[in-house]
């Protein structure tokens, strides 16, 4: 089950905004998809990531995927534990694998996201 609170890019990537602030992680979904998960790449604090581009990698036991962000901004804050035991992402997709904190530049662009509605019926056509 998705949590509502959050919104859901078509990628299977969220975003719990709070304020000017948003968290990223995977879904459930895209961890399910990917199986175990051994090694993860985040960007640096500093660093800028665009909406809809890839800003980290993830790689499983069966394949290297790129994440793409939600939203657009400058990275506050890294999720080190991830890095360092990346099956975290497996376990707790929601809350303790978040992967990074961004501070938001176009806090316009969380209208393009979807609800977890609207991200549960796009699940609905790939099952």
């Amino acid at each position: 089950m998705n949590p509502k609170n959050l919104k859901y890019h078509r990628e299977h990537d969220w975003a719990r905004i709070d304020g000017d602030t948003a968290v990223f992680g995977l879904t459930s979904y895209a961890q399910e998809t990917l199986g175990d998960i051994v090694f993860v790449e985040l960007p640096e604090v500093g660093a800028d990531v665009a909406a809809g581009t890839p800003y980290a990698e993830v790689e499983s036991v069966k394949a290297v995927s790129e994440v793409y962000a939600p939203l657009s901004g400058s990275v506050v804050e890294v999720n080190e534990d991830v890095v360092d035991a990346p099956e975290t992402i497996n376990e707790s997709p929601y809350d303790d694998g978040w992967l990074i904190k961004i501070k938001l530049s176009e806090p316009a662009e969380a209208d393009d996201l979807m609800s977890e509605e609207e991200y549960s019926e796009l699940l609905s056509t790939l099952e």
